[in-house]
């Protein structure tokens, strides 16, 4: 019986985050919490990290697969805070954003972090993105590094 398992550690690892500018104040926590794992038990160098800034959750997408087809990283973090208002605007950005990341991440074997927070109201948002505890960047930037180790093991293993 094989079993592959990995570490977070990819201090080699070029990182790209996607964050979301609108509801930044939340995303900024989000963005805080993926840099801290990503050099602090990542161990990933400063210049190893792109920061992108991009308008709203539904482009996450698009700038997703332009990184991923550009080939320079070994992964992407999407980052960004959806919140449920009064319309079903919502459900059409979370479904987009969500569908969209997953497909490029199969399609180009990347893996894709989705910090994107979908939430029904503010306080759901500043909770989980919280600088010590329940941070989703974090947790993104975590199975980001993961992902990316246990990808190199199975090519490795051929």
């Amino acid at each position: 019986m094989n079993i592959i398992e990995s570490d977070t550690i990819a201090n080699k690892a070029k990182i790209a985050i996607a964050v979301v500018r609108f509801n930044r104040f939340v995303n900024n926590n989000l963005l805080e919490g993926a840099l801290d794992v990503l050099k602090r038990i990542g161990h990933v160098k400063d210049e190893n990290i792109t920061i992108i800034w991009v308008p709203g959750s539904y482009e996450l997408p698009l700038i997703a697969k332009a990184l991923a087809i550009s080939h320079k990283y070994d992964g992407i973090i999407a980052l960004g805070t959806v919140i449920r208002g009064f319309t079903i605007h919502f459900e059409f950005v979370a479904k987009e954003c969500s569908s969209g990341l997953s497909r490029i991440s199969m399609e180009n074997t990347l893996p894709i972090g989705f910090g994107l927070l979908t939430t029904d109201n503010i306080s759901q948002a500043i909770e989980r993105s919280g600088i010590k505890a329940n941070n989703k960047g974090s947790e993104a930037a975590l199975a980001v590094l993961e992902m990316i180790n246990i990808l190199k093991i199975i090519k490795n293993s051929s």
